[in-house]
């Protein structure tokens, strides 16, 4: 079937929206596009993230985002020359405001409005189901990384990089329930805060604020003694723990701002090393990791990974065919795929749930008509 897949990541930075044919055989992309928030909505998005704020806000903007993803698809659908009719499902993850693992998630951008602006079924809302069988509701990529990178001899990491990192081991040859995924920590997120803060930019492009720092050690081996890193997965992180008050607090250290970026930089890589070794390598090796998400494009970042995973391969996820600016589009594409032919697609392994669930709310496209899962 072809299936479309929306994102919006906790950067708060854009809508990605991608097309996808997904069949038991595999996936193939169609087409892909990437529209940035108006800054107004951004910020308005960010009043609401993680703090008190008055719920006639959270509701406007539960109503407004889908006319926003709306309007990405059908600037993908002329771009790829794809009819809506052809289209079977659209996934939406929808914005996160508010996650606490295994006790309460809120993404808003309402699915109905979607699908009626769209005349496609939509599926969104899907951490909840997961959440309601006892698990953390994230991370979800993991199953759609076991159908793209599975490999019998190899034992691999998908690590996306987005505005916390996360990563999915893969042992070699094991099957799902094999699988283990989690938050590593922050990703692009302080990066991102701090060039805001010191540049009035939104992303340090391709690292190159912070290769003109140093590195302070003292204070990465500080932050690496939070209690997080050392916690058995499954686990969630977001921004509840790296917003505002983590970056305050890493700015009062009195570092330059270049020192500060290269330091939160290094911090990154480092914590996602420290998950993999930790948690993933003693579990059956990793001869690979595979990375996808806004993060590949900051080179020194890039070149922190490779140098803290000195004994593993480090590679784009292009390597395997999957643009890696388009992976978590595709990915819920893929999700909300399963959802409408009713197959569970929560990994008890990686989120801690009780059980495998069928995820997500489907709103039907034209007519209120769709499939819904037996």
């Amino acid at each position: 079937m072809i299936a479309g897949g929306i994102m919006s990541g906790t950067s708060l930075d854009g809508v990605d929206a991608a097309l996808a044919e997904v069949t038991r055989r595999g996936v193939r992309t169609l087409g892909f596009v990437t529209k940035p928030y108006p800054e107004e909505l951004r910020r308005r998005l960010m009043g609401v993230s993680n703090c008190e704020t008055h719920t006639r806000e959270i509701a406007r903007l539960h109503f407004e985002l889908p006319e926003v993803y709306a309007a990405a698809f059908k600037a993908l659908l002329k771009k790829s020359g794809i009819e809506a009719s052809k289209v079977r499902v659209v996934g939406c993850h929808g914005q996160t405001i508010y996650h606490e693992g295994r006790v309460a998630t809120l993404q808003i951008g309402d699915g109905s409005v979607l699908a009626e602006r769209l005349g496609i079924a939509v599926v969104s809302d899907f951490r909840p189901r997961d959440i309601a069988a006892g698990g953390q509701g994230a991370p979800l990529a993991p199953y759609v990384d076991y159908l793209l990178f599975r490999d019998a001899a190899e034992g691999r990491v998908a690590l996306n990089i987005g505005g916390i990192a996360n990563i999915t081991h893969i042992p070699a040859g094991g099957g799902a329930e094999a699988v283990t995924a989690f938050d590593t920590g922050p990703g692009n997120m302080v990066i991102d805060q701090l060039m805001a803060r010191h540049r009035g930019v939104g992303y340090d492009r391709d690292g190159a604020f912070a290769a003109s720092g140093a590195v302070d050690p003292l204070v990465v081996e500080e932050l690496l003694r939070d209690e997080y890193y050392s916690r058995r997965p499954p686990k969630t992180a977001g921004r509840e723990q790296y917003g505002a008050e983590f970056v305050d607090a890493l700015v009062a250290r009195g570092l330059s701002a270049e020192d500060t970026a290269a330091t939160a930089t290094f911090f990154t890589a480092a914590s996602v090393a420290e998950g993999i070794y930790r948690f993933a390598e003693p579990r059956g090796g990793v001869g690979r990791v595979i990375v996808s998400g806004g993060g590949v494009h900051n080179r020194t970042l890039m070149r922190f990974l490779r140098a803290e995973l000195a004994d593993m391969e480090v590679v784009s996820s292009a390597e395997f065919g999957i643009d890696p600016d388009t992976k978590e589009a595709i990915a819920f594409a893929i999700l909300a795929a399963e959802t409408i032919e009713g197959r569970p697609s929560n990994l008890p392994s990686a989120t801690g749930a009780k059980r495998a669930v069928i995820l997500g709310k489907i709103s039907p496209g034209g007519g209120g008509r769709s499939r819904r899962p037996g």
